[in-house]
């Protein structure tokens, strides 16, 4: 089985002029040659003696993304595109120049993948934000300009480790990891995703991918031939049975390892698909017939079943998955699909692009996710504000829900029924006001799971609670929820600030009226009157300013002092000295009261948590887990809904506390302050609590952000072969 590596990237020998035809012509005995040629030739005289951090020329890179797409057997005006796709952004050519040379097709691709760099922002994540929002609109039209899009990516992962700035290899990484890699995921290229999550975690985290690549190896060694013993004894048991397939091997990726290691909270050998198998059959019949004979021959292992054939992910991808215990008594996973399913798998919308059609255009309107982040795009007030709801639209694992009509809804794990109602339709979402899943009401804050069919309660002129902020998962639920709450606040900052000039107006002897107002607006940058008094009334602009600019000549009354008389030796009371708190930032508290994280189960931001007022103490703050809550459940008195602000996890650092089974080996505790280290981690507290001969026991409270910041250092420590497992600890 071949061991998933990044191997150093060799100098590329440039691919010719007529070998680069010759491909496309290969799978596209139609393609315009003429076009390749021109394309290739202006690109390469345009990067002219450019040169990339490896020291290649420039052109290599174009001539790479090309190959690429190439191997996707993508059509003659994409791969024209890619040649052309950094002329615009890094020569002296225009879009006017590829226009009048390649046409509007090809003039329009190269503008949607061409980055906004030349454009001034705010800071680096604007940037981000914006570049990416161009590439939303850009793909929606066509679906091209996303394939390019993740081909460029793919090979600057390739030669990331050229760059000689690591916090900017980083910035690239995160970025891959954070969008592209799940982008090359929504439209159904594994194989792209798989390498793009490798190269990108490569480079954020080393070490734990060099601790699972050591594992595997060590896997591999003991295992000897084991894999092709499974492999053949497969295909035995099913040609036995009539069956004519396919069986291959593979090894999970260390990212899929590592993401599972963390997500499921286990250690690496309690892993069941580490080794999984792929067996490829001629019809979907011949699918559940493997599934059949496959069942009958060896045990299955509970609740490892899913049949994506009869209800495809929303990519187009469809198996069959199950866990047998297998071959040679090995736990393993086999994934049951034909060949045209395999090629979709690999390729995603690659595999169904018809080159040879006379529309060359995807239909991008036809994924639900595109059309997810154009709403976000919509909604989002601020560019990073789209990027945060991008990244949660895009970035998590799925649940499927069922409409009461038997409509597939993909949702991201986690998700409730708002988040059902905004992904059926906007309008749903804000008139929703109960749901009903698997026919029982439940409340809408309920986490929903595979299958589960949900029916939304909706009433006419029924608004969104800001409330439902709080427990929301998707992008698109997120940015309209945020976009109700911006609106109704804007409504009372006019009806406040308006409140404050009339009353000022008053004091002054002056007939209120908009007028002056509406005259001095732009003088404070507000576009209208309304904007002016909604300023006023947000505080961002005083009411005396917008007054003394409104009525420039008028002279404010003079105040009469009030002078207290007194009689001698009477006692005046001194002004009380004002008093003032920082800014709360747990919510549900009133200010000034006293807050205490408890020692029992250590909270984290992250964590659902719950106060409970003592007398003299102020509030404790549990986790809503926490066994010590029991003894207040006759005292419900004393309980308050709390939630974490913004300040906690960046103002400060908070504890949350680790038990650790540690190997009794030489620099085994050197490993673990190391990684605990190298994640970000603080040790304020390490204790010994048992010794064998082959295991130490060790409580270690570490100073993290919030929860994920301390999983994060968790699943790096399971990674570790110096530790034999760690868990997170409440309740000691």
């Amino acid at each position: 089985m071949p061991e998933t590596q990044v191997l150093p990237q060799t100098k590329p020998r440039l691919m010719r002029q007529y070998e680069l035809v010759e491909r496309v012509r290969a799978y596209d005995p139609t393609a315009d040659e003429d076009l390749l040629n021109r394309a290739y030739v202006f690109s390469m005289q345009a990067h002219g003696a450019q040169v990339r951090a490896s020291g290649d020329p420039y052109f290599s890179h174009p001539l790479e993304v090309a190959g690429i797409l190439t191997s996707m057997k993508m059509d003659a005006t994409t791969i024209a595109t890619a040649l052309l796709h950094d002329t615009v952004e890094d020569t002296l050519a225009t879009l006017d120049d590829i226009e009048k040379l390649f046409g509007p097709e090809v003039v329009r691709l190269v503008d949607g993948v061409t980055k906004l760099s030349r454009i001034e922002f705010q800071n680096d994540q604007a940037k981000q934000a914006e570049n990416f929002r161009k590439l939303v609109l850009a793909m929606s039209e066509d679906i091209r300009v996303l394939l390019i899009k993740l081909a460029d990516r793919l090979h600057n992962m390739r030669t990331l480790h050229y760059l000689k700035d690591p916090e900017k290899r980083r910035r690239i990484a995160r970025e891959t990891m954070d969008i592209y890699a799940p982008l090359a995921e929504r439209i159904g290229i594994e194989k792209m995703q798989d390498e793009l999550q490798d190269l990108a975690f490569s480079e954020l985290n080393p070490d734990a991918r060099s601790s699972i690549m050591t594992r595997l190896g060590y896997l591999r060694s003991e295992g000897g031939g084991l894999a092709s013993k499974i492999q053949e004894e497969l295909r035995k048991v099913l040609s036995q049975s009539g069956i004519n397939a396919e069986v291959e091997g593979r090894e999970k990726n260390p990212y899929s390892i590592w993401r599972k290691m963390k997500r499921k909270n286990i250690a690496f050998e309690q892993l069941s698909d580490i080794m999984a198998f792929r067996v490829t059959v001629d019809n979907v019949g011949q699918c559940y017939q493997v599934l059949g004979i496959l069942h009958s021959n060896y045990p299955v292992v509970p609740g490892r079943f899913k049949d994506y054939i009869s209800t495809p992910k929303p990519n187009q991808y469809q198996s069959l998955h199950t866990g047998i215990i297998g071959p040679e008594n090995q736990r393993i996973e086999i994934q049951i699909r034909t060949h045209e399913m395999h090629e979709v798998a690999e390729l995603g919308v690659a595999a169904h692009w018809a080159y040879k059609q006379d529309d060359h255009r995807a239909d991008g309107s036809q994924y639900r996710w595109l059309r997810e982040l154009l709403d976000i795009v919509e909604h989002a007030q601020r560019p990073e504000e789209f990027l945060e709801q991008t990244k949660l639209e895009l970035f998590q694992d799925q649940v499927f829900c069922f409409s009461p009509k038997g409509d597939l809804i993909a949702l991201p794990r986690g998700a409730t029924p708002v988040d059902f109602a905004y992904a059926v339709h906007s309008l749903v979402g804000d008139s929703c006001v109960g749901s009903k899943v698997n026919g029982r009401m439940v409340p809408l804050r309920t986490e929903l799971h595979n299958g589960d069919q949900v029916e939304i309660v909706t009433q006419k002129g029924g608004t969104p609670s800001p409330a439902w902020e709080r427990f929301v998962v998707s992008g698109k639920a997120r940015a309209r929820i945020r976009r109700f709450v911006r609106t109704q606040q804007r409504t009372e900052y006019i009806i406040l600030g308006r409140a404050m000039l009339e009353k000022l107006c008053k004091q002054e002897g002056i007939d209120f009226g908009e007028k002056p107002f509406e005259a001095v607006a732009k003088n404070f940058q507000a576009a209208s009157v309304d904007d002016l008094f909604a300023n006023v009334g947000a505080s961002l602009q005083p009411s005396r300013d917008v007054f003394h600019a409104a009525f420039p000549q008028h002279k404010y009354k003079v105040q009469e002092k009030t002078i207290a008389v007194t009689e001698p030796g009477m006692n005046i009371p001194k002004p009380q000295a004002r008093t003032t708190t920082a800014p709360l930032t747990l919510k549900g508290l009133i200010p000034g009261m006293a807050v205490h994280f408890a020692r029992c189960c250590h909270p984290l931001p992250g964590d659902a948590i719950v106060g409970i007022v003592a007398t003299g103490r102020g509030v404790t703050v549990h986790t809503r887990d926490c066994e010590t809550l029991e003894s207040f459940r006759d005292a419900p008195e004393r309980w308050i809904d709390v939630g974490w602000g913004d300040g906690y996890g960046k103002e400060s650092s908070m504890v949350g506390r680790l038990t650790v089974i540690l190997n009794n080996q030489p620099n085994s505790l050197g490993a673990l302050t190391t990684i605990i280290g190298k994640g970000n981690g603080n040790i304020i507290n390490l204790k010994i609590t048992n010794r064998s001969t082959d295991f130490f026991d060790i409580l270690v409270d570490v100073e993290v952000k919030d929860v994920p910041h301390l999983m994060n250092i968790v699943a790096a420590l399971r990674a570790s072969a110096a530790i034999n497992s760690v868990e997170r600890t409440k309740g000691r």
